[in-house]
């Protein structure tokens, strides 16, 4: 296991099935991701960079596809959902869309590409 995979492991239910779902969405869209660590969190990298974070704090929790570029692109679609620069939170009764979710990454992924 890799650092994403154990920082998950350690989570509870139902916490720990909604960030690895968000996360098996984030590597089927980009297969060659590695693990790492990227702003103090357990992240997958692409190309060396950051692509895809999940965190868990008191109250939620938060996707970061490190960019603001991105969150800002899927605003709209995300009512009802605090955002910040580069940080989306939510909880597991309420969790981000895959769709939402897939175009995080792909998003993400044209950046690091381009």
């Amino acid at each position: 296991m890799g650092v994403v995979d154990d920082a998950l492991a350690a989570l509870r239910e139902p916490d720990r099935g909604c960030l690895q779902h968000m996360v098996g969405v984030a590597r089927s869209l980009a297969p060659d991701a590695t693990e790492g660590m990227s702003y103090g969190m357990p992240a997958l990298k692409l190309d060396g960079k950051p692509l895809f974070a999940v965190a868990v704090a008191a109250t939620h929790l938060s996707i970061f596809p490190f960019s603001g570029n991105v969150v800002e692109a899927v605003a709209d679609r995300l009512e009802g959902f605090s955002l910040s620069k580069g940080t989306i939170r939510f909880s597991a009764g309420h969790p981000v869309p895959e769709a939402v979710v897939k175009d995080i990454v792909r998003l993400r992924i044209a950046e690091i590409r381009k």
